[in-house]
């Protein structure tokens, strides 16, 4: 008996499944669609702070383009994404504005820190041995010329190396200096560091996806100058 009604109650249940699977699915009531207004021109009386420039909002596709055999997969797939106007630094901060914020803060940037070891094991895997005292003193990665084509686009230590001593005062690391490089752009700066700068300046950094629009709108005008120029030429 008791295989019976386990065999009807399946039965049963099928039944009920395959008349739940028949029925047809009411269409969902459509929910209204959220409204807004991108600003896309400077409101009126609204002045722009000296030193920066007014990005008109609008739409843009951010990710990877198709066909980018080297974009990473957070950087897939692509979308639409909208953002409101906004003001943006006419260019990179200067090693002379940098220095103003560091005279008048007493900032210290995280590439002159002493290094902890203790803090830092904690940010890797288990087990990693403590480097060498000769290289695990406070530096920054500078910039170095490949001899021949790169090729394996994943291995960064073909570009850049680790220097101790480098800093925004001494980019090339020890006896290089900003003589002569006032209006360059600062340069070993971490993001805890442009952080502090914007704080004490009054401003904020840009999103993400706010500094892609703007660079790209920056790549559509350098292209079409380019072109306009080679027309003249």
């Amino acid at each position: 008996m008791i295989l019976n009604c386990y065999k009807n109650l399946g039965i049963l249940f099928l039944i009920l499944l395959f008349s739940c699977n028949s029925r047809k699915q009411k269409p969902s009531e459509e929910q209204p669609k959220e409204s807004y207004t991108v600003l896309d021109s400077l409101p009126n009386g609204t002045i722009i702070p000296e030193g920066m420039i007014w990005i008109p909002g609008g739409s843009f596709e951010q990710g990877a383009v198709a066909g980018d055999q080297l974009a990473m997969a957070h950087e897939k797939p692509s979308h639409t994404v909208t953002v409101d106007g906004f003001f943006m630094d006419a260019t990179e901060v200067t090693n002379a504005e940098f220095k103003k914020f560091i005279e008048a803060t007493g900032y210290v940037t995280v590439a002159e820190r002493a290094l902890d070891w203790e803090e830092m094991k904690q940010q890797l895997p288990p087990g990693t041995p403590k480097p060498h005292d000769s290289i695990f003193q406070p530096g920054s990665l500078i910039f170095r010329k490949t001899p021949k084509p790169v090729t394996n686009f994943m291995d960064v230590s073909q570009w850049w190396k680790w220097k101790v001593g480098a800093s925004w005062k001494h980019p090339k690391g020890p006896g290089s200096d900003l003589i002569g490089k006032e209006n360059h752009p600062v340069v070993h700066i971490s993001f805890e560091d442009a952080l502090a700068y914007c704080e004490w300046k009054g401003h904020r950094l840009p999103t993400e996806a706010e500094w892609e629009y703007a660079a790209r709108g920056m790549q559509l005008k350098m292209l079409r100058t380019t072109g306009e120029y080679l027309k003249m030429v």
